[in-house]
């Protein structure tokens, strides 16, 4: 070919199988991890993903952890040689050879923790590229391994001399420790980080803390496509694809993915699905020990210091992206991809109902009565009515779902590590941030 994407549970849903609303709609989650990562679960192998993914409604993945020995053995028996497309199909499923991986190094005195996705068209050249990488590191020791002394330019430089047509995506671009624009160890911008490489990167994961819109706030950023993935550890459908990408493909192919990624073509690449950002562990600015969360303005008034015991605070996805923009909020590109905003349908129900627990049985049995008489979660989530809900689930439940595709719902925002809370009843929503002690202004302090 020549053309220039951790909880641990037991998976109990029932096998439904995937009905695309068009004939060649993908829709994809193309980072995850597998069963060799750290702190994934168990489940985590091609059984248990085909069957989240079609409890889901996705019918592309991601492998992932394409560099570890074990997860590679495993997708080259299972795959064989394929036929030819760079896409491989297992249980209904396509699949797509994907990894992530960590460098760690410094540049001008500064300590950079960088973590990227890359995909690979076939077989033959990931074997070349883990032949290569494992003079780097140990790629038996994790799923997502460490390269320490590997510059972001250098890991580009590797993979595209092997294959020119990987696509290497910056992942989840803003998490405050492990990213290309975190706060605690990224760069100011795709140039400083990829350096003479930045010709290869033409796409950027927006992370759970963080959307398309707070990422067209900044116009170095036009040149790149925007993905959405979930970084699953789990195959349940609170996990996996919480965060994925809407094609209308001609040809399931790599190369059709490629070239669509690559000139960013609205017609082909519909939409990607959004978690809230306020729902994200770090969209704001916080220290999670003694739970204090800032929105941006209030976190720079105390130059980011904990007011409680005087250390820094995590600054926050939403603070990093006000130190960068160069554009107002409401700015849309006039070739932006549009997205959706949607919470997994386990969540919705949970708030719901007042039930806390993080794996609760009645929920589940909920859920999956949604996800029977609907065929997956997401045709629940985009397009069931309110009317045809109702009769499957409670009026409460049906009109939770219909809120939150339609934006009609507060967040208390996530911070530092702790995921960002959904609010349903507006009226309880300035009750709610302070029983939680969350989103603490100065005055609280005073």
């Amino acid at each position: 070919m020549d053309y220039n994407d951790g909880d641990i549970y037991s998976f109990t849903y029932p096998v439904l199988y995937l009905e695309p609303v068009v004939k060649m709609q993908v829709i994809a989650d193309l980072h995850l991890h597998s069963k060799y990562s750290r702190a994934t679960s168990k489940d985590m192998d091609l059984i248990h993903l085909s069957e989240g993914a079609k409890v889901k409604g996705l019918n592309l993945l991601g492998t992932g952890d394409l560099t570890h020995p074990l997860w590679f053995n495993e997708l080259k028996r299972t795959f064989g040689t394929g036929d030819g497309t760079g896409i491989f199909k297992f249980k209904d499923i396509f699949w797509m050879l994907t990894a992530e991986v960590s460098t760690i190094y410094t540049q001008e005195g500064k300590t950079h923790k960088v973590h990227h996705i890359f995909c690979v068209p076939d077989l033959e050249s990931t074997e070349q590229i883990n032949e290569e990488l494992s003079k780097h590191g140990n790629l038996k020791s994790d799923g997502r391994p460490i390269f320490a002394g590997m510059t972001s330019a250098e890991l580009v430089e590797i993979l595209i001399g092997i294959n020119k047509n990987v696509i290497i995506t910056p992942a989840h671009a803003w998490t405050p420790w492990f990213s290309v624009f975190g706060s605690k160890s990224g760069f100011n911008s795709l140039e400083e980080c990829y350096q003479d490489q930045i010709k290869n990167i033409f796409t950027l994961e927006t992370g759970l803390s963080s959307d398309p819109a707070m990422n067209w706030r900044l116009s170095n950023l036009d040149k790149v496509t925007i993905i959405s993935n979930s970084d699953s550890h789990s195959p349940n459908p609170w996990r996996l694809g919480r965060e994925a990408n809407v094609f209308d493909l001609e040809d399931v192919t790599y190369k059709e993915i490629y070239e669509t990624l690559k000139k960013k073509d609205k017609k082909k690449f519909l939409f990607t699905i959004e978690v809230d950002p306020n729902y994200g562990k770090y969209h704001f600015t916080g220290h999670r020990e003694h739970e204090v969360s800032m929105h941006p303005k209030e976190a720079l008034k105390l130059n980011n210091i904990c007011p409680v015991c005087k250390k820094p605070m995590t600054v926050g996805v939403l603070q990093r992206v006000e130190e960068l923009a160069d554009r107002p909020e409401g700015f849309v590109p006039k070739d932006a991809i549009p997205f959706k905003t949607l919470l997994p349908l386990y969540e919705i129900i949970s708030v719901i109902t007042g039930t806390n627990a993080l794996y609760s049985k009645k929920i589940i049995e909920e859920q999956d009565k949604l996800i029977k008489n609907f065929r997956n979660e997401l045709n629940v989530l985009l397009n069931a009515s309110k009317e045809d809900l109702i009769k499957v689930t409670s009026e409460k439940i049906a009109e939770g779902i219909i809120r939150v595709r339609e934006g009609k719902v507060k967040y208390v925002a996530g911070y530092d590590g702790e995921y960002g809370r959904v609010i349903f009843d507006e009226s309880q929503f300035e009750k709610q941030k302070k029983v939680a002690k969350y989103q603490k202004s100065l005055s609280d302090f005073n």
